[in-house]
């Protein structure tokens, strides 16, 4: 009987982080800043990171569809092993949602092929120690992407040398470490990044990573996704998959606590 009830007790947890790894959560995220102009109107982000070997689920893309202004992924959209099929059909699914702008990863170069022609083909956008700079609501918003930290790639300098200086200022960044090399004179006001999985495996909130969420470093609100998919097993647990649509509004800074409004999870 006790046997059979920690075989049981076994099967429970593994399908419960089975499920935590293969889940479709959005996590819709208001973020107020006290210089985001209060004529523009919201500016909303649809961020999604390390997706590795999954395939993006098209019913969780309906949730987000006609909401987001521009699709960001975070790095590690592929790894050694993922067939350029599955990246091509991962792009063509977000590119639906909008424009897709992206950041490399530290594994998104193991693959066999040319990623970089496949961009191409496919019309997404390649930010790599660059920045993309648009007018919304008559004032420029930049969006600057940098190369993958543990590369030593990263130049957020030679990315910002073509950004206006009165531009609201985003940063993607595959790593989250990038945010120990900013600087005030920088005016970087949010930083979007993944590369942790949140640890993916946590023992009673003890994880290699920290889980992700949102975290102000002065007026710079960094927020750290758990990611989409996983890399050695494919098995999360205190770390869910996840995707973000993040609403960018004028007013005082959000409270680390409190930016999540609702979260939709679709299996």
């Amino acid at each position: 009987m006790i046997i059979g009830g920690m075989i049981t007790s076994f099967l429970v947890l593994l399908g419960y982080i089975w499920k935590e790894a293969h889940s479709n959560w959005v996590r819709h995220v208001i973020l107020s800043f006290p210089h985001f102009p209060d004529h523009w109107p919201p500016l909303t982000i649809f961020f999604i990171s390390d997706i590795h070997r999954r395939i993006v689920s098209s019913r969780m893309l309906e949730e987000v569809r006609g909401k987001a202004d521009l699709v960001v992924i975070g790095g590690d959209l592929a790894e050694r092993g993922v067939p350029e099929a599955r990246v091509r059909e991962n792009v063509r699914r977000l590119r639906e949602v909008a424009p897709v702008y992206f950041v490399w990863g530290n594994n998104d170069d193991e693959v066999d092929y040319d990623l970089q022609s496949v961009f191409e083909e496919e019309r997404v956008h390649v930010l790599k120690n660059k920045a993309k700079v648009w007018e919304h609501g008559g004032v420029p918003v930049a969006l600057i992407g940098v190369g993958d930290v543990s590369r030593k790639e990263a130049d957020i300098d030679r990315a910002l040398e073509h950004v206006p200086p009165q531009s609201f200022r985003i940063l993607a960044c595959h790593n989250p470490a990038i945010v120990a090399r900013l600087r005030e004179e920088q005016h970087i006001s949010l930083v979007l990044s993944g590369h942790t999985h949140g640890g993916q495996i946590r023992f009673f909130s003890i994880g290699l990573y920290e889980k992700g969420g949102l975290k102000w470093q002065g007026s710079t609100a960094v927020l750290t996704s758990n990611g989409y998919g996983t890399t050695g097993v494919p098995l999360r647990l205190g770390a869910p998959a996840e995707t973000h649509l993040i609403t960018i509004v004028p007013g005082k800074p959000t409270p680390e606590k409190k930016c999540l409004s609702k979260t939709g999870k679709t299996m």
